[in-house]
């Protein structure tokens, strides 16, 4: 089981985006990466490549290190550690380590 999944909220432990928060896009399919809303921006130049469609510097998320992210408890109100629980039914799921709800 993945401990950061697609839209999750989570908050940037290292780097120039340190203790922001966003929610993930995308985990990109090496399982080691995941693309986060708004944070990680990177300039690139954009050439037109059609007549309605503009060139120039567009800022795009760029990928960060999953070793590099926490995802954020809503009952704790801070970055948590992920744990896996099974519950009686069988099911399997993701829990915050410290408060030991669910995520």
């Amino acid at each position: 089981m993945q401990k950061i999944k697609k839209n999750d909220i989570v908050v940037i432990t290292k780097g120039k985006d340190r203790g922001k928060q966003g929610k993930v896009i995308n985990v990109i399919e090496d399982g080691k990466r995941a693309l986060v809303e708004g944070l990680n921006l990177a300039k690139k130049h954009k050439r037109q490549t059609s007549q309605d469609q503009k060139g120039g510097i567009i800022s795009i998320e760029m990928p960060v290190a999953i070793a590099n992210l926490m995802v954020f408890c809503k009952h704790c109100s801070k970055p948590a550690r992920v744990g896996a629980v099974i519950l009686k039914d069988g099911t399997k799921t993701r829990v915050c380590k410290a408060c030991k709800e669910a995520l």
